[in-house]
């Protein structure tokens, strides 16, 4: 494969744009028509991330391009990201019989099975500069049997699961001693490709929001030790406060967005506001939520036609059973937002048509475009990430705190 990212051309875009239904095809044109108009008139773009889906389908490669190009100007994420970010993303590994190894039933996960990373000898050799490498272990599991797959970095494989929780503790320091978050530090030796190392080339923030501090292991307790919740509360709402849009992507734990501590439009700002603290709004902001859930569409469709969330609330009535829908916390400040939109569909399906629709209306160039990874583009955009997008390494972070 070549240095170069995969082409996605009109007519695999065109192929992505049939799986939406109309709605949300016209929701990806709304989306791209304001966020081109904010980005035009000199505003802030901020995207809000979940985990798997997005490293996944290449949504968290995606976002790194639009900051580098300065279309996104902050980005909220989980521990978990930052951790595979750390690790590269996406590896290739091979899932084996734990038991075969010798290792006891009661300390495997589910299924039983154990899984190594499939590394050059160079990538082992920059491992080993890290964390020892037990060779004849991992020269047992190699040997076994099992089927090769790709999946998110630095999870549980051998040995990128270990490097990345021992490269979370010495981020961690340096953190400290630094007085930043981990992410900021760890973003000095990322890969450019990474949100987290796109975000510190431009000296954007890239910060994990307080419900998604637990993932990745001891990467999420290193991120959560590594500054005060409350000081990490205040910069994830300086973020949204900036922003004119936030794009929301396959986001499961959003309460720091519509139910934030110094938010006053849906959240707990009230009380912040009148205890001295700064706090802001998100009444006059655009949120935009891609999810696959239709019922987010149909709550947001009730609050439109007539104010049936509000009506909820105002009656004090559960809304869940009042609604008729399988109601999910975030769902009620979404729909009461004036300037929400929800996006109904797959990660890997809206994000190469949004922002493939927003670089046009701005006359930029995408390097990167993600795509659906259950088809043959997709497939080739995952492997390229895996051989492209490197693993963090800690001399640039050294070199970038020096810096500083």
């Amino acid at each position: 494969m070549s240095g170069r990212p995969p082409i996605i051309d009109g007519a695999m875009l065109a192929d992505l744009a049939a799986r939406l239904d109309a709605s949300a095809l016209a929701a990806v044109e709304e989306a791209a028509e304001a966020w081109a108009r904010v980005k035009l008139a000199g505003g802030r773009v901020a995207v809000a991330t979940g985990s798997g889906p997005n490293l996944h389908e290449g949504a968290t490669c995606q976002v790194a391009e639009l900051v580098r190009l300065g279309l996104v100007d902050g980005v909220i994420t989980s521990s978990a990201v930052v951790g595979h970010e750390m690790a590269g993303c996406l590896e290739r590994v091979r899932r084996v019989d734990g038991a075969a190894l010798g290792l006891p039933l009661d300390v495997l996960p589910h299924g039983g099975k154990v899984e190594v990373s499939l590394l050059s000898e160079a990538e082992l050799a920059r491992i080993e500069r890290v964390a020892p490498v037990d060779r004849d272990l991992l020269a047992r599991m190699l040997a076994l049997p099992g089927k090769d797959i790709i999946k998110v970095a630095g999870n549980l494989a051998y040995p990128t699961g270990m490097w990345a929780e021992r490269m979370a503790r010495r981020m961690l320091s340096m953190a400290r001693a630094a007085g930043l978050p981990l992410e900021a530090v760890a973003g000095l030796g990322c890969d450019r490709q990474t949100m987290l190392g796109a975000c510190a080339r431009r000296g954007a923030p890239c910060l994990v929001s307080v419900p998604q501090l637990v993932g990745g292991g001891y990467v999420g307790l290193a991120v959560g030790d590594s500054v005060p919740i409350s000081r990490r509360s205040m910069l994830v709402a300086r973020v949204l406060a900036q922003a004119d849009i936030i794009v929301e992507s396959g986001l499961a734990l959003a309460q720091e967005i519509h139910d934030g501590p110094f938010e006053l439009y849906t959240g707990h700002g009230l009380w912040a506001r009148h205890e001295g603290m700064k706090t802001f709004s998100l009444r006059d902001k655009r949120i935009v939520r891609i999810d696959l859930d239709p019922a987010l569409r149909r709550v947001w469709e009730l609050e439109r036609g007539g104010g049936a969330v509000s009506a909820a609330i105002d009656d004090g009535r559960p809304k869940a059973a009042t609604l008729e829908a399988p109601f999910r916390m975030e769902m009620s400040g979404f729909a009461r937002l004036p300037g929400s939109l929800p996006i109904t569909g797959d990660l890997g399906v809206v994000w190469p048509l949004l922002a493939t629709k927003v670089a046009a209306r701005l006359g930029v160039k995408l390097d990167f475009v993600c795509y659906k990874q259950d088809a043959p583009p997709g497939r080739a955009v995952r492997e390229y990430i895996v051989e492209h997008v490197r693993p963090l390494d800690p001399s640039l972070t050294v070199q970038g705190l020096k810096d500083m």
